[in-house]
């Protein structure tokens, strides 16, 4: 009993921890607006602006990650914590795009607690319950609303210069906290006499690449929109940040929070299964979220006749909304494939995965922008998306070789042989 208190306590702290760390993480989705309006940004130099955070959280997973299976998790998520403070405090004073670049990447490293929390959680909880605990600590990516939510109401009240030493305070203060609720168990640590090089060993399995990609599609594209759709809705719609902000929200909170839900759904039906509906269900959203409005004159008996068509706000939002559902079981259902196939090498192999859907949630804003930029069409965004996860449903179906350890339920869907 008293283990399991521990355990719960261990994931209660854990998950807190990383709702802030991903809040602060995505700070430049509200706060990218007025840094741009000030410095008068094009859209790819918006999208690059929102993405640096991005960048260098993906790239330091892995060795974050390795650090946590040999040092344990409470003392590098702690770590991971303090450093990011002076660099978001500083944000305040930035007065050149380069600046926002160079210290973006600084704060980017609170991306990377993921890949430190993650080993750190699981291996607190027997295998059977390893899926929902894992997803309970990955719906802390439910920061993204809980930024959409206050970052705006700070920036009308004092500024947008206020946001980042609200943030870097609040994140002081959460590594305070977290630092007093965890605790260390050295069972969970890789033995010393374990080289960098044997715990890397593993990233040869084939396996590991084929959930990266996985992950590039349920992380990597929630990431890109978390970063996307409060400016999104500000130029389709005309909304004003803090409505914007709002509504993107209704994207940001699901992709977040039901993450457990798909912890415990992969648990009950299997990882396989679940990521393979997951993937359909973007597809769906995606091939009606990609059409731009449109009018056309069709011509009949009686003369012409006028068709308009063109997603409302509301119809747009709901569609997003089971988008991020979706994605947020995705994003469980990969680790829940992890969780069992790699349980004493998790932390190398969830930094190499994390690094995956880092670096898809980096690219996927610049290309947003870039796009917008060469077409002016603002459902390219989701035009790109609708073709991504059209590769990855042809790869899974094709390359995916099901074994016992992958199925925890009888699999209906479509397989072929590699």
């Amino acid at each position: 009993m008293k283990n399991n208190n521990r355990a719960l306590t261990i994931l209660t702290s854990s998950t807190f921890s990383f709702t802030i760390c991903f809040a602060v993480w995505m700070m430049f989705a509200v706060l990218g607006i007025p840094v741009k309006k000030m410095l008068g940004l094009n859209e790819t130099q918006f999208g690059l602006l929102a993405a640096m955070p991005v960048l260098s959280g993906s790239l330091v997973r892995v060795p974050l990650g390795i650090w946590t299976d040999r040092f344990g998790g409470r003392i590098v998520f702690f770590g991971v914590m303090l450093a990011t403070v002076i660099p978001v405090w500083l944000i305040g004073y930035a007065t050149q795009y380069w600046q926002f670049l160079v210290l973006g990447l600084l704060l980017g490293l609170a991306g990377g607690s993921f890949a430190v929390g993650t080993p750190y959680v699981a291996r607190w909880f027997p295998k059977e319950r390893r899926g929902l605990a894992m997803g309970i600590f990955g719906a802390g990516n439910s920061g993204s609303a809980l930024t959409k939510f206050v970052a705006p109401a700070i920036i009308a009240a004092w500024g947008w210069q206020a946001l980042p030493k609200v943030y870097a305070a609040v994140m002081l203060v959460t590594a305070l906290l977290f630092w007093c609720f965890s605790a260390t168990n050295p069972a969970h640590n890789v033995p010393n006499t374990t080289s960098f090089g044997a715990q890397l060993r593993v990233l040869k399995d084939r396996r590991v690449w084929r959930y990266c990609q996985y992950y590039s599609v349920v992380f990597g594209g929630y990431v890109g929109l978390a970063l996307w759709m409060t400016k999104y809705y500000v130029g389709q719609y005309g909304f004003d940040l803090g409505l914007a902000a709002l509504l993107a929200a209704c994207f940001s909170l699901p992709g977040g929070v039901l993450r457990a839900l798909g912890g415990w759904v992969s648990d009950k039906y299997g990882a396989y299964k679940v990521t393979w509906y997951v993937m359909w269900v973007c597809w769906v959203c995606f091939f009606l979220l990609s059409y731009p409005p449109t009018s056309m004159q069709v011509q009949t008996v009686d003369g012409s006749l006028t068709l308009d068509l063109a997603l409302s706000p509301w119809a747009f939002t709901a569609l997003l909304f089971v988008a991020g559902t979706a994605m947020a079981i995705g994003k469980a259902s990969v680790f829940k494939f992890i969780g069992d196939e790699f349980a004493d090498n998790i932390g190398a192999v969830s930094g190499v995965v994390g690094l995956a859907g880092g670096l898809g949630g980096f690219i996927l804003p610049i290309m947003f922008g870039a796009l917008l930029d060469l077409t002016g069409v603002r459902s390219s965004a989701f035009m790109l998306l609708y073709g991504t996860v059209c590769v990855s449903l042809v790869w899974m179906h094709f390359s995916f070789r099901p074994t016992p350890a992958t199925i925890a339920a009888p699999v209906t869907a479509p397989r072929a042989a590699a």
